[in-house]
């Protein structure tokens, strides 16, 4: 990216001490060239294998990723009502923090929960779901939350783990999305202001130890509740002045509480021509056999279906319109980018209007409709699954033959590579040989079939972890 591009992050970027909670204001702008622009940070990314350019890796099954992030979500309790005052303390001249919370619902009931994620379920949508573990200091969630019985939080707790994670990754959005803890104490610091705000932590420099340090925290809190985690959100502004810090103490801290394979992390937004591709970076020890790498998952819009606090007029048309011919994730998918929707819970049920999510269903026909046959739904460690594989897949070819050497197994594997003759590709992995079927047009491919455009040939394997090969004749 160019030095002269504007770089936000999804909320605000920071600077003359402006909190970076102020995504209401940016979640606002068109993307169009020269509105909201993403700061893709130049993290690095570590090592790469040997990729050979005549073998193109192409998205899963040859369609267009879709996934949903919801933001601020968390059990019982409404982000919107509770973080309000907590906001208007830290910054007591912003206008957009004056607004009348207490008339507000202070719960989003595990009625409109289950309401959500059964629709979802119904028709494929899948994404990243959070859960605040301290939610705006009202109490922890693998402890107690005053103003609901236990049972109403181990009822609230149940739900996710049945219901939202086989579709869902779940994340922590730090660890109360207001105050700033003391991980020593378990307590807020004393004063109130941009300093100990998590949407504006740290304003300076701070060790990966430290920031892992506190991540970890939060994912602990999750961990008691038994909801496994492979990513962290972060929220507003959290990390913006340690972004390389960021991707490094996302990897330590995931890794340590819960082990995955590929740790993912969310805190950028990608607008404009901006390309919405996942970051794979922070790579090490590609050759053994446990490598480390983050991958850094970007929105593709903004936040249109009523604002992080609920309290705005839902515009779902922005991402998509009936008959999904315009709005932004129509662009996307029709410039053939991962399509990645981002929102806030309070949003979704709109101060319980549900307005944003009767807009989110209509957004959602439309795009399952006319984009049934070239798009999936994914969740996020899916995604991140997938960009590793394509970026740290070592990839050469010997004449019709192809040798791929993976650091992970991944679903529907899809590579394209130009080929003369009449393909007969055979897979081949350790001791297990099986020819790959001829399927007639790009909907129909599946792992272990292929598909002839022209002189091109297109193989979609389930990839194993370490060497296999394709032999197209």
């Amino acid at each position: 990216m160019s030095i002269e591009r504007k770089k936000l992050t999804r909320r605000q970027v920071l600077k003359s001490g402006i909190a970076a909670s102020t995504f209401w204001a940016a979640s606002q702008m068109s993307f169009k060239p020269g509105g909201l622009m993403a700061y893709v940070p130049d993290n690095p990314k570590g090592e790469r294998p040997e990729r050979d350019p005549s073998i193109q890796v192409l998205h899963p099954r040859k369609r267009i990723p879709l996934s949903f992030i919801i933001d601020d979500s968390t059990c019982l309790v409404n982000m919107g009502h509770y973080c309000m005052p907590q906001f208007a303390a830290a910054w007591p001249k912003r206008e957009i923090y004056k607004k009348p919370w207490k008339t507000w619902p202070r719960e989003i009931p595990d009625s409109f929960v289950r309401e959500f994620g059964e629709w979802c379920h119904d028709n494929k949508v899948k994404g990243k779901y959070s859960i605040v573990p301290n939610p705006a200091c009202v109490g922890w969630l693998d402890r107690d939350l005053p103003g609901w019985s236990r049972k109403d939080l181990q009822d609230s707790l149940k739900l996710v783990r049945e219901l939202m994670m086989p579709d869902w990754d779940i994340h922590p959005e730090m660890i109360t999305h207001t105050r700033v803890i003391d991980i020593k104490t378990g307590r807020p610091f004393e004063e109130i202001n941009a300093h100990t705000m998590e949407n504006s932590f740290p304003r300076k420099k701070i060790s990966v130890d430290y920031l892992a340090s506190y991540l970890e925290y939060a994912l602990k809190i999750l961990k008691n509740c038994d909801l496994p985690c492979e990513g962290i959100t972060t929220p507003g502004g959290f990390g913006s002045f340690v972004k390389s810090e960021l991707g490094l103490a996302s990897y330590q801290s995931v890794k340590r509480v819960f082990n995955p394979e590929i740790p993912h992390y969310f805190k950028y937004v990608a607008g404009g021509k901006e390309s919405t591709e996942p970051m794979v970076e922070h790579v090490k020890g590609l050759k053994t056999e446990n490598p480390q790498l983050v991958v850094n998952i970007p929105a593709g819009t903004g936040d249109w279906f009523g604002g992080w606090d609920g309290d705005l007029k839902s515009q779902g048309h922005k991402y998509s319109n009936d008959d999904a011919t315009q709005g932004r994730m129509v662009e996307l998918i029709e410039r053939g980018d991962p399509a990645i929707m981002l929102c806030h819970w309070p949003g979704m049920y709109s101060q319980g209007t549900l307005e944003g999510y009767k807009d989110f269903q209509r957004v959602v026909k439309a795009l399952n409709t006319r984009f049934k046959d070239s798009t999936q739904w994914m969740k996020l460690s899916t995604i991140a699954r997938y960009w590793a594989c394509k970026e740290l897949t070592e990839r050469k070819r010997k004449e019709n033959t192809l040798f791929l050497n993976a650091p992970f197994s991944c679903p529907d594997y899809t590579l394209q590579t130009s080929y003369g003759g009449k393909a007969k590709p055979v897979w081949e992995y350790k001791d297990q040989k099986k020819p790959l079927q001829l399927v007639q047009k790009s909907s129909e491919l599946k792992e272990g079939t292929f598909l002839q455009e022209g002189n091109k040939t297109i193989l979609c394997i389930q990839l194993p972890k370490g060497k296999s090969k394709l032999t197209l004749a």
